[in-house]
């Protein structure tokens, strides 16, 4: 990859009251205005403190949800002003708008080395098509563009894009920095041995990573409805089990594939199955071979063979990335195996990377995030990353004046 401008080169300027528009993903699990993980919220952190440390005049933009060009109260930015403000131990003041009068004033009353936070792009529907219009309007509002939106950076839209072309003065910071150079090391230099873990439940989603991907790896564990996928594909009947009928053939080539470039796949050898997946705790629950799921029963979690396996796999590794949870995590006791892995990874001497929502969850519940070596705050764009595939929010940002 070309090297990105990034904000040091920014910060070599002086920046004293210059109004810079920064891309945050504030996009947080949220139940009502409570906060569930401010893993994103915090990710950000270093590069507003160098910005207000700067003198700089900080905008801050994000989305929230999908209200698909319309203002929805329950989808407001206003509830993350507090928090925000906890976390940098600085006031974060609150524009109930993000573009025209309203915006341009609270752009021109943040105050130098301040915060002022944005009311939701997404409320436009300008911010997603990329319409040159709300992208002139949002760039009239700084003189400098930093993108740490890491998670966003592999969308088109207008704060993506179109604000970072329209304004010469253009960077990434430290989130989107760290996240590239972590991503780009499992795909240029990975210590061997190279071992992913890949779970959740669609194959196809994570299809052209895997293919990038299995040139580098020496191991491939899979775990969740992914591998009940792949072994319906070698012929294994797992009764109510979640199984992608419709990406069976797709299973078989990915076998193939790794077959012939030798890599080895480790596939489940026993499941933890229920009758009643939505009771937890309160349903039967056993654990059988593969060879023994019964008609009703659904794999929800990975036993323990199978789970002693990975271990010696991972013991074993350089490098391993994870994505996608092994197990019906988010109902106890199905996040059992999910949970081991986490552990696992903690404890390994490897490089070890984790990405995706539901897998940073699980890292996080667990109480070991310190303990890997890089938590990716981007899902969809660390796996277009992986595939090889080019982000536009990193793209524009290669070369440019700062």
């Amino acid at each position: 990859m070309a090297r990105l401008r990034n904000l040091d080169d920014l910060l070599a300027q002086d920046l004293t009251g210059v109004g810079v528009f920064l891309r945050a993903d504030l996009n947080l699990p949220r139940s009502g205005s409570k906060i569930l993980d401010d893993t994103r919220m915090r990710a950000t952190l270093p590069t507003l403190r160098a910005l207000s440390a700067a003198q700089a005049r900080t905008l801050v933009f994000s989305h929230y949800g999908r209200p698909r060009g319309e203002r929805k109260a329950g989808l407001s930015l206003e509830p993350l002003t507090p928090p925000l403000s906890r976390l940098l131990d600085a006031e974060v003041s609150f524009a109930p708008e993000c573009v025209g009068t309203v915006a341009a004033e609270a752009a021109a009353n943040t105050p130098p080395g301040g915060y002022c936070l944005f009311e939701n792009l997404r409320f436009h529907a300008g911010e997603e098509s990329n319409d040159p219009d709300f992208a002139s309007a949002l760039s009239s509002l700084a003189g400098a563009y930093i993108n740490d939106a890491f998670g966003c950076s592999h969308r088109a839209h207008a704060s993506i894009v179109g604000v970072a072309g329209r304004l010469e003065r253009h960077a990434a910071g430290r989130l989107l920095i760290s996240e590239t150079a972590a991503l780009q090391r499992l795909l240029e230099r990975p210590e061997p041995p190279f071992v992913a873990v890949v779970g959740g439940a669609k194959i196809r989603s994570k299809i052209d990573t895997l293919r990038n991907l299995l040139s580098r790896l020496d191991t491939l564990l899979v775990g969740g409805a992914m591998a009940n996928t792949l072994l319906a594909a070698q012929g294994h009947e797992l009764g109510a089990s979640r199984v992608a009928e419709d990406e069976l053939e797709l299973a078989r080539r990915l076998l193939a594939d790794a077959e012939a470039r030798q890599v080895e796949v480790v596939l489940p050898t026993d499941l933890v199955v229920t009758d009643r997946p939505g009771e937890g705790r309160e349903a039967d629950i056993k654990t059988v071979a593969v060879e023994d799921v019964g008609d009703g029963w659904m794999a929800v979690d990975l036993g323990e063979s199978t789970l002693a396996e990975f271990d010696r796999a991972l013991s074993k590794a350089g490098t391993v990335f994870w994505n996608g949870p092994v197990g019906l995590f988010e109902t106890p006791p199905f996040d059992h195996g999910s949970r081991h892995l986490a552990c696992s990874l903690a404890a390994s001497s490897a490089y070890t990377v984790v990405g995706g929502g539901e897998t940073v969850a699980v890292v996080n519940q667990s109480g070991v995030a310190k303990a890997i070596d890089h938590v990716s705050t981007g899902g969809g764009a660390a796996l277009d990353l992986l595939a090889g595939k080019a982000l536009p929010g990193v793209e524009v940002l290669i070369g440019g004046k700062v």
